[in-house]
């Protein structure tokens, strides 16, 4: 068997699957000794994401060589939905048949084969971004403030300063803000002054709900720049998310 990968926290998979299907329907898994990955943008080529799942999350790793595999997602999320919070899932690649295997064990054990399929295996590089700030806040609170400006309008603006991160949004007839000062529970590290962009509703509401999968989430940002967003498990996986901005036309 090349690869034999055993999860107890099967949730890590399903919760991440389940937010990454949202915007985009195939990915290559990119398996190695030290982890699984994805990176992929959306079919707008508007959002980017990486997504990494340690070895050290796992119960039992085994990869005797590197493997690329490519799966449908909408498939996948079928078969992960059916996890019970106390099944563990393990992975396992059936080279003769060219499908994926995945085996629930619970109360009962279950099978299920996925066919792999064809993907244009794009080398998608990760764009090296430099941000004037880095804002650390709970990730529920995030989210919230997304669904709350999110009603108002169909585009998002950060503003920062020193001491606050507030994010709002206008429309023709009203607007929204939401205000976060600097404590222990939201950290601003800032150069400069302040920024404030603008970015996509429709697309932050999908991102923020990488919220089920950490308490904390990070947001760098500039002005007619892409947005940075990060959640993180210690040693076991992190998600992120680098969005295009919304940038006004004059």
């Amino acid at each position: 068997m090349i690869m034999r990968l055993t999860l107890a926290e099967s949730r890590l998979l399903k919760d991440s699957i389940g937010i990454i299907s949202e915007l985009v329907s195939e990915v290559n898994f990119k398996i190695d000794k030290n982890k699984i990955e994805i990176i992929a943008v959306d079919p707008a080529n508007v959002v980017l994401v990486v997504f990494k799942l340690l070895s050290s999350a796992f119960i039992e790793y085994e990869v005797r060589k590197d493997v690329n595999i490519a799966v449908s997602l909408d498939n996948l999320k079928q078969v992960l939905r059916r996890i019970k919070p106390t099944d563990t899932l393990t992975l396992e690649l059936d080279e003769e048949k060219n499908r994926l295997r995945l085996l629930l064990k619970g109360d009962s054990h279950r099978t299920f084969n996925l066919s792999l399929i064809d993907v244009e295996d794009k080398e998608q590089k990760i764009p090296e971004l430099e941000f004037p700030v880095k804002i650390e806040l709970n990730s529920q609170v995030l989210e919230e403030a997304i669904e709350d400006v999110g009603i108002v309008a169909e585009s998002v603006a950060f503003n920062v300063t020193k001491d606050k991160f507030v994010i709002e949004s206008e429309g023709h007839f009203s607007d929204a803000n939401v205000e976060l000062k600097k404590d222990e529970e939201t950290l601003i590290n800032l150069i400069g002054d302040g920024t404030r962009a603008k970015y996509s509703v429709e697309y932050l509401k999908k991102i923020v709900k990488g919220g089920k999968l950490a308490d904390k989430a990070t947001v760098q940002f500039d002005k007619d720049y892409p947005l940075k967003v990060d959640f993180t498990v210690l040693n076991k996986l992190s998600l992120s998310f680098i969005l295009a901005p919304r940038v006004d036309n004059i």
